[in-house]
Formats: C-alpha cells, structure tokens, sequence
C-alpha cells in the first residue's frame, strides 16, 4: 500500500526535529570579517521587534532555515516573542513535498499543528481573501531565491504584496542572499504583453538582486497601490558573493534545483524548457546536462568553438528518470563552468540554442512558443530561426537592459 501524503509528511516532519535536535552549529567561513547573517536571523536577534503584537502568517518552503538547518516555522512557533498563527505555500509546497507544476493543498502541519494555505497559482482577490481567512494581520516571507527572473518564487512574493494591500495587511521580507551574486543584471527585459507566472513585471533575465531588493522595486514600481512593507535585511553580504561565501547550508529551493551550481547556469538554460531538447530535468544534473535523441559531440564542439567566457562544453550521453526522453539515451552536452566570475549565464544559455539549431536537425520550440515567456518578447525566437548569432541576439536587449539597470539602480541595498 503507497503511504498517504499525509503520512509522508507526518515522517518527513518528524525526523526532521529529530535530526536537528542532534545538531550543532556546523563552524562554517567566510569571505568577510564578519559573517553573514540573514534577514530571519536578524529578526530573532532583535527578539522578533518588527513582529511584536502581530498575529502573523509566513510563506515560506524548505530553504526557509536556520544556519543549524532547523525550519524557522518551527523556531518561531516554539518561541514565545513571536505569534505565528499561519503558514502559506508556494509552488512545490511548503515541506517541499510536490514536484514542478505542483503543490500541496491546504492540510494542518504535522510538526506544529498551524494551518498550511496553498498559495499556488492563487493571485489578487482570491489570494487576499486567504490571507483575511487565515486572522493574520503580518505576512511574512523567506524563501531562498536562484536569481533568475523565471523562477517562480520571486512571482509569489509580488503576488503575496498585491493581496497583502488588497487585504490590508502588513509586509515583511527577510533577505537572503542572491546565490549567484549581485552584481549585474543580464540577459532580455519581459515585455508586459507576455507577461505570466514566470515574469509579471519588466525586469531581466537575470536580475542580479536579493528578494528585499526585489520587494521594494515591486513596491515602488509595479504595485498598483503599494503594501505597508517592511524588509529585514542581511549583514555581512557583498554583491559579489557567491553562495558558498555565505557559509549557508544549501537547501533546494525546488526538486531541480539541488546545488548552487544548478543555480548558475539556470538563469541560460532553463530557456531549454522551450524546446523539444530535454533541459536535465531526472538527471543528477538538471540544467546542467541537455539533450536528445540524435544529438552527438558536433554539439559540444560546435559550442566550444564560440570560446564562450568561463565555461567549456563536454559531450555527454545519459538517460532522464522522468520528464522529456524519460528512459531513454541521449546525446548532448554538460555545461562545466571554470571561471563563474567570467561566466554569463545567459549568453551562454542564447549561444547553446543556436549552436543546437545549427547540429542537430530535429531542433524546434515548443508548439505553444513558451520560449517567448521564458525570454518575454519573441525576438530571441525570431532571431534564432532567422539564423542571427548569439552575440548580434545578445547585443539586440542591450538598450532595453541599459533602461532596467537604471531602474534597478535605484533599489539595492547593498555595496
């Protein structure tokens, strides 16, 4: 008999307080003299001040953890300063439990008894008459982001701020770091005409800013009327930090997203999600390894030809668990990535679609051009197919992107 979702979150839960309460703080390092820490722990070091005399609700997912890997929903139900009356899932759901295209619905949480809302494709009116059922009056939020623009989450949280105004409830982010720096944002702007649950505002491709940074571009820019925000930010963070810099444990933010490696390159090759090629999705290294039946090396030679910034290009054969090819031996590549402070990410992902279109014949995008979404306009689409190069594609956004940088400018946070 197949356990039931409950049971398995029930035994999920469970051994999750049992493991933590047998840890010690790991030592961890730094690039800095002072160590970062993030927007939760700052919070709990001030005795939870910006939450004093709030019923609060937070929307969060497994990244939301402490340094000793303990979930701060459990930590701030166990803590007496704080009144956590809520939890609000995201796409893949607040334990972690579903896979992409998935939630977890509205269940009581095992571990602490609170009630779990499922968010998931749940916006406007319908999303704020959640958050006036569940009796908070704060919403909090901490999830780890990847920094890129089609990554669901960043969507949840501009989501979350539209139905918190519409409720009249209070905003509360706290920072994390951007796990593949913040020093620049790259690639094409969304175009507001294509504009869906992976892009809801003009921003890039990869934006190259932390969630707090990203609410309060939301706030000032794209909200209709702004919520009552508040972030909490980080110390100890520098814009030119990988992940590793932050001494964090790495949680994945989604089943396809286990390392900060897979971080790196997914800002470029998720584009592959607009193909017909598979993007590594049930494989050790989704966005890592892409391919098809009937590709061979003349990929990785063709890519390694470009001498792209950073990387080099291996030919890889495997064989995907599930999604695109399931079962089935492929050909293709797998992205190595030498120099990630030279590496562009997205470039890199543009110049991969043209060298695939140029080798292999059965190259095509999906028949419903999610490619455009992904991109947010159809000029990368329309470029490609009328034989453009990676660097006359990459140098067709640059005005758009000069105008977001300006933007963008006025909103970080940190040097």
């Amino acid at each position: 008999m197949r356990p039931s979702r409950r049971a398995l979150l029930t035994a999920t839960a469970t051994a999750t307080a049992a493991f933590a309460a047998t840890r010690t703080t790991p030592t961890t390092t730094t690039s800095h003299a002072d160590p970062l820490r993030t927007g939760f722990e700052q919070l709990r070091a001030s005795g939870y001040a910006a939450l004093h005399g709030r019923r609060v609700g937070v929307v969060t997912n497994p990244t939301g953890v402490t340094r000793d890997v303990r979930h701060i929903v459990d930590v701030m139900h166990a803590d007496p300063h704080v009144e956590l009356t809520a939890v609000f899932g995201p796409e893949h759901g607040f334990r972690g439990t579903a896979q992409a295209g998935g939630s977890e619905g509205r269940y009581d949480d095992p571990a602490t008894g609170l009630p779990v809302y499922d968010t998931y494709l749940k916006s406007g009116r319908p999303l704020a008459d959640i958050f006036t059922a569940s009796g908070v009056d704060t919403v909090l939020f901490d999830i780890q982001d990847v920094g890129a623009r089609f990554y669901t989450y960043i969507w949840t949280l501009y989501d979350c701020m539209e139905a918190a105004q519409l409720a009249g409830k209070r905003f509360v982010v706290l920072d994390r770091p951007n796990p593949v720096t913040g020093r620049a944002a790259q690639g094409p702007v969304l175009h507001k005409e294509f504009a869906t649950f992976v892009g809801r505002q003009p921003i890039a491709q990869a934006h190259g800013m932390t969630v707090a940074e990203l609410a309060r571009l939301f706030n000032g820019k794209f909200l209709t009327a702004p919520v009552e925000l508040t972030t909490v930010l980080m110390s100890g963070w520098k814009r030119s930090d990988f992940y590793d810099a932050s001494g964090l444990p790495w949680v994945p933010p989604s089943p396809n997203m286990p390392t900060a490696d897979t971080a790196l390159v997914y800002s470029g090759t998720c584009l592959f999600e607009g193909t017909n090629l598979s993007e590594g999705r049930g494989t050790t290294h989704p966005f890592e390894l892409l391919g098809a039946e009937g590709i061979d090396g003349r990929w990785a030679l063709e890519a390694n030809r470009l001498k792209l910034p950073g990387v080099h290009f291996r030919e890889a054969y495997f064989a995907p668990t599930f999604s695109k090819f399931q079962g089935k031996t492929i050909g293709g590549v797998q992205i190595h990535v030498h120099d990630r402070s030279a590496y562009d990410p997205v470039h890199t992902g543009i110049a991969l679609l043209v060298t695939a279109k140029k080798v292999w014949s059965g190259f095509t995008w999906r028949s419903d051009n999610w490619i455009d979404k992904l991109t947010g306009s159809t000029s990368v689409r329309r470029m490609i197919d009328a034989g453009a190069t990676a660097d006359k594609i990459v140098a067709a956004w640059q005005d758009e992107l000069k105008a977001f940088q300006g933007i963008r400018k006025e909103y970080l946070l940190y040097g």
